[in-house]
């Protein structure tokens, strides 16, 4: 499929001229031809004149001069040829210059009076026949047919070289048209090209809106719909943003106060442990929140470095086996040493996050974490023996707002701002059914290098 506009306009631009052209050539051939006809039927129409000028009939029988005036006639090398045939097409009469020739042509005496043909002899050479029938006497009763001849070589070699420098002077015509038609398309596509460059920079941040002076007519409306698509969503950050700055300072105090009273809890040794987990997830939501404020106001590619992801999944297993302690679920990791990807550490936490909390709430027993090397990327597996999604809803439940589990609390935007997070990384989110049993949930990292890793052998946490 071609997809640059201009290729389009230059390839249906050239198929035209090319079949213009195509159209043209037999068109000239056609003239030429005719005027061609037209000048040896003249030619040759004198000639006949001057043999009917010179013929006589004498008692019904013809009666040709020794000489005939055009001295055509009498040259045996002469091009023109001259003939008398009577009303049954017997040949009663040859020019001087016609004893060697033998055409394959015989006329009938058909009262049409005038024609010219084309005929060939033995030897396939093709000749010009102009055939007049005349009556002759006193009174004029005896008919008589009055051919005269010329070769067709002349004329076809002529032919062919005029249809040659035609054909050479069109070819040259349609690749000048060609290259102005590509000038032409260049300088009128400009806009187009002016107004990539501004998206370009409209998406790395260096200009906000586009040029809306000395733009066509034709794509005027364009930009201003995108120009006002532009500033709603430019509000729509502002709005983002502001709601999340309110959010995040809203938050700071709480937070700062939990931090206060874990500092006072750690004094006493009973509590250590409850303090150190508690200081664990105070961290953790402000670290979410910085990271939620970042993604929303973010433009551009997502900023990622290289991350281990083995102590970030069994921190949060160990997080999660507290939590459902009285599930006593059984979880597994199955990731090569040493396994890296590039990504954020708070952007992987949301997502593991959020998965794995759906996985330790609905599941039976097992919550699975697994991943496999493919085309230069980690494709991440995780798996549950729980109930499982039904396959007509797959598609609905990474809607934000939808929720499948009515018995647990929730507002179902979970996988939505995972689904979010991994457009960021050129991913997506699917669901399958799992070997567990369950569902099984998919996507895609970029690997830290473009080499294949060397796998060893899997490191189970159960």
């Amino acid at each position: 499929m071609i997809r640059s506009f201009r290729l389009r306009l230059l390839l249906s631009a050239a198929l035209l001229v090319i079949i213009c052209l195509g159209l043209m050539i037999p068109a000239i051939g056609k003239a030429f031809d005719g005027t061609v006809e037209n000048f040896v039927a003249a030619r040759l129409e004198a000639n006949a004149n001057t043999l009917i000028g010179a013929a006589r009939a004498i008692d019904g029988r013809l009666a040709m001069p020794e000489m005939i005036a055009e001295e055509v006639f009498d040259r045996p090398q002469s091009p023109i040829l001259g003939y008398v045939y009577d009303q049954n097409g017997r040949l009663l009469w040859r020019s001087r210059s016609a004893v060697r020739e033998r055409p394959n042509y015989r006329p009938t005496f058909d009262g049409t009076g005038v024609k010219l043909v084309k005929t060939t002899d033995d030897e396939g050479r093709g000749f010009f026949v102009f055939d007049r029938e005349v009556l002759l006497g006193n009174p004029p009763v005896a008919g008589f047919s009055i051919v005269t001849m010329q070769p067709a070589e002349e004329y076809d070699r002529l032919r062919s070289g005029f249809m040659h420098q035609v054909t050479l002077w069109l070819s040259g015509v349609l690749f000048a048209l060609l290259i102005l038609l590509a000038v032409g398309l260049h300088w009128s596509l400009r806009p187009l090209h002016r107004l990539s460059r501004q998206l370009d920079a409209i998406e790395t941040d260096q200009r906000d809106l586009l040029d809306e002076k000395n733009v066509p007519s034709e794509i005027s409306r364009l930009i201003r719909s995108l120009n006002r698509l532009l500033d709603f969503e430019r509000l729509q950050r502002e709005r983002y943003r502001d709601t999340l700055g309110d959010l995040a300072h809203s938050l700071k105090t709480p937070l700062a106060v939990l931090q206060g009273v874990t500092e006072d809890l750690r004094r006493k040794p009973s509590l250590e442990h409850e303090v150190s987990a508690l200081q664990v997830q105070i961290e953790r939501m402000n670290q979410q929140v910085v990271f939620q404020l970042q993604r929303a106001t973010r433009r551009g590619a997502v900023l990622s470095r290289p991350l281990e992801l083995q102590p970030l999944v069994e921190s949060l297993f160990s997080t999660l086996d507290k939590v459902y302690a009285e599930k006593k679920v059984q979880s597994s990791l199955h990731f090569p040493p040493g396994m890296k990807v590039q990504a954020e550490e708070a952007a992987m936490l949301e997502v593991f996050g959020n998965l794995l909390e759906n996985g330790y709430r609905l599941c039976l027993t097992q919550v699975q974490v697994s991943a496999q090397f493919i085309d230069d990327s980690w494709i991440i597996d995780i798996e549950d023996d729980g109930p499982g999604i039904p396959a007509e809803r797959r598609d609905t439940v990474l809607r934000r707002g939808v929720r499948i589990d009515s018995r647990h609390p929730g507002q179902g935007i979970g996988l939505a701002v995972v689904q979010d997070i991994l457009e960021g990384y050129r991913s997506a989110l699917t669901i399958d059914d799992s070997s567990l049993g369950g569902a099984r949930f998919r996507f895609r990292l970029p690997s830290v290098s473009p080499e294949r890793p060397r796998l060893g052998h899997n490191e189970v946490r159960t």
